[in-house]
């Protein structure tokens, strides 16, 4: 179905189709997604700390700035959400005694266990994309690179 009969709606042009059609289907894609988060207890920033905290243990422990570079919302309270999730038992985190404002935090065994009983969300997200062939998928990627680039220079 065409984006004009999903929202009954006009566009300026095809620019303004463009950031109306990318908005539209990324909060449509993601609305599942999200809903088996809250399944698991987790808002989607709490989700993605941990699995920046999963994907660099090996550097572990990591700064709250570390944490914040990675994070896809840039404007998350990292802080905030460490807390949480360290009352949650997800997560460790110590004060360094040299400044007390940096953090070192770590994942726990229980914020492990977590995500890997999220495994299946995970999966069903790959396969909201199912539709597109290897090539498609390629080229989404690339047009998608290219406009973050291009909005990087604005």
């Amino acid at each position: 179905m065409s984006l004009e009969d999903e929202l009954k709606g006009r566009f300026r042009n095809d620019y303004h189709k463009g950031m109306i059609n990318l908005t539209y289907t990324t909060k449509q894609l993601g609305y599942e997604f999200f809903q088996s988060l809250k399944k698991h207890g987790l808002a989607e920033q709490q989700y993605n700390v941990l699995r920046i905290l999963r994907g660099f243990r090996a550097q572990a422990p990591l700064s709250i700035g570390f944490i914040k570079e990675r994070m896809l919302d840039k404007d998350s309270d990292v802080s905030r959400i460490v807390d949480r999730l360290f009352e949650k038992g997800l997560l460790t985190r110590k004060e360094n005694p040299g400044d007390r404002r940096q953090k070192a935090v770590e994942i726990t065994a229980s914020g492990l266990a977590l995500l890997d009983s999220m495994f299946e969300c995970e999966r069903m997200a790959d396969k909201l994309l199912a539709n597109l062939t290897k090539t498609e998928i390629l080229e989404l990627n690339r047009l998608l690179d290219k406009i973050r680039a291009s909005a990087r220079r604005s």
